[in-house]
C-alpha cells in the first residue's frame, strides 16, 4: 500500500490532546471505579420531551430542517431568553439552532477571528475551549482569575489586552463557570462591560449553566452589552438534554446571517424531531430546572462541608454543578497525581484541576462534579475520605 506523504492540517497536527479525555481514558480500565467526572446531569428528561420525539418520529418528522432552525422553535428561543433573561431580541432572524454549545462555540470562533486574532480566555476554564481556538487558529491570551477567587476583574482585561502581542478581538465568557461554579452580580457584569466596549471586544457569553444560579438572579451580558454579545445557551444543563445536542446562538441579525454561513457548512441543521423535543422543552416544562437546581444546591452543601472537613480549600461555587478544590497541604500541589493515585488506589475519579488551564504544568486543583446521583455521591465522598485517611495515615 502506497504511504500518503501529504502532511495534514497544520492546525489539527499541532493540537495538543484535551485533557479531560485523556484521563478519562487513562482510568477507564479501572475495576469498580465511581465516576464525579463529567457535567451529566444525573435526571432523566422530562416525558413530555420523550413524548414530542416519539410523536415527531412517528409523524414522519425525519427529512431536513430549515439549516437556521425551524421558524417555530426559533420564535420561541427568542420568546423564552427575552423574558427569563430580560433581553430584547427581536425575532427569529437572531437566533441559529447549533448542534448542542459545542457546536456554537466553533461556529462563533470561526465566524469572528482572523489567523492570530487574541481571544481572552478567563481561566481555568472548560478545556475543550482551546481545541476549538486552535481550530480557528486565532491566539489564546489567559488571563489567571485564581488570585481573585476565580473572578475576573476589568484590571485584569486592561492589563492581558496591554501585554497582548497580537490584536485583541473578543473576550469569552462563560458563568456559572466551568470547573469552579463562581458566576457575577449586576454590577460585576456592568463594571465588565464598561471596559469590553473601551477596548471594542467581541464578547462570547457562554451561559450554559445560566438555570443552574444559586440564591441570586442570573445576569446576562446580552442585556447589558447587546450590541456586542453573542449570547450562547442550550438545554443540555437546564433539561438535561444532553444527548439531544441543542444549542443556540443569540445576537444581532448581521452577525448572525455571517455565522450561518459557517453553520451551515458544520452541520447544516438538527434533526427535526430533535427540534420539535427542543421546543417542547422551552414552551412547557418550566419545573424541572427548577427542580434540578434545588437538587444540586442541596449536594453542593453536603459535599462543600465534607470536603472543608478533609482540608480542601473550596470557593463556595455560586451555579453549575462542580466544586473546584485544591488539595491540602499535607496532601502535596500535584492535582494530576492525587486524581491519579484516587482513580488507582480509591476507586473514585475527579478531574485534575491541569485539565481546565492552557500549561502542562499540574496544579493543586481538582474538579469534583456533583451532578452525579445522592448515592453515588455519598459513596464517593466515603471512599474520598478513605483514601485520604489511609495517606495520612502512612506519613
Amino acid at each position: 500500500m502506497t504511504k500518503l506523504t501529504q502532511p495534514i492540517n497544520s492546525a489539527v497536527a499541532e493540537m495538543a490532546a484535551d485533557k479531560l479525555l485523556n484521563f478519562q481514558l487513562m482510568i477507564r480500565d479501572i475495576p469498580g471505579i465511581l465516576r464525579l467526572t463529567f457535567g451529566e446531569p444525573g435526571f432523566d428528561v422530562d416525558d413530555k420531551i420523550k413524548q414530542a420525539t416519539i410523536d415527531a418520529v412517528n409523524g414522519n418528522r425525519s427529512h431536513y430542517a430549515e439549516s437556521q432552525g425551524e421558524t417555530d422553535l426559533r420564535q420561541e428561543v427568542v420568546a423564552y431568553f427575552n423574558e427569563k433573561y430580560h433581553l430584547n431580541f427581536k425575532n427569529e432572524d437572531n437566533v441559529i439552532v447549533t448542534q448542542g454549545v459545542s457546536e456554537a462555540v466553533n461556529v462563533v470562533f470561526q465566524t469572528l477571528l482572523n489567523v492570530n486574532d487574541g481571544l481572552l480566555i478567563p481561566e481555568p476554564a472548560y478545556g475543550p475551549y482551546f481545541a476549538s481556538l486552535d481550530l480557528a487558529r486565532g491566539t489564546r491570551i489567559s488571563i489567571d482569575t485564581t488570585p481573585n477567587d476565580f473572578k475576573l476583574t476589568p484590571e485584569m482585561v486592561d492589563k492581558a489586552i496591554a501585554e497582548a502581542k497580537v490584536p485583541v478581538k473578543a473576550i469569552l465568557m462563560n458563568y456559572p463557570t466551568n470547573p469552579t461554579g463562581v458566576t457575577y452580580s449586576r454590577e460585576e457584569l456592568e463594571a465588565l462591560a464598561v471596559t469590553f466596549k473601551k477596548h471594542q471586544l467581541w464578547v462570547i457569553s457562554d451561559e450554559i449553566y445560566s438555570v443552574l444560579t444559586y440564591n441570586k438572579e442570573h445576569v446576562s451580558l446580552a442585556e447589558i452589552i447587546p450590541e456586542q454579545t453573542i449570547y450562547i445557551n442550550g438545554l443540555s444543563k437546564s433539561h438535561a438534554m444532553t444527548g439531544y445536542r441543542v444549542g443556540f446562538i443569540l445576537a444581532q441579525k448581521e452577525i448572525i446571517d455571517e455565522m450561518q454561513k459557517v453553520h451551515g457548512a458544520l452541520v447544516f441543521a438538527l434533526p427535526t424531531f430533535v427540534q420539535d423535543a427542543a421546543l417542547v422543552a422551552l414552551r412547557d416544562v418550566t419545573d424541572a430546572p427548577v427542580l434540578m437546581r434545588d437538587t444540586y444546591q442541596h449536594r453542593r452543601d453536603n459535599l462543600l462541608a465534607q470536603l472543608q472537613d478533609l482540608g480542601f480549600e473550596v470557593v463556595e461555587p455560586e451555579g453549575a454543578f462542580y466544586l473546584f478544590a485544591k488539595l491540602p497541604e499535607d496532601l502535596g500541589n500535584d492535582g494530576d497525581a492525587f486524581a491519579l493515585a484516587l482513580a488507582q488506589q480509591g476507586k473514585v475519579a475527579v478531574i485534575p484541576g491541569s485539565a481546565f488551564s492552557h500549561g502542562d504544568e499540574p496544579n493543586p486543583y481538582i474538579r469534583i462534579s456533583y451532578a452525579a446521583s445522592d448515592e453515588d455521591l455519598a459513596e464517593g465522598m466515603k471512599r474520598i475520605t478513605k483514601y485520604i485517611e489511609k495517606v495520612r495515615s502512612s506519613k
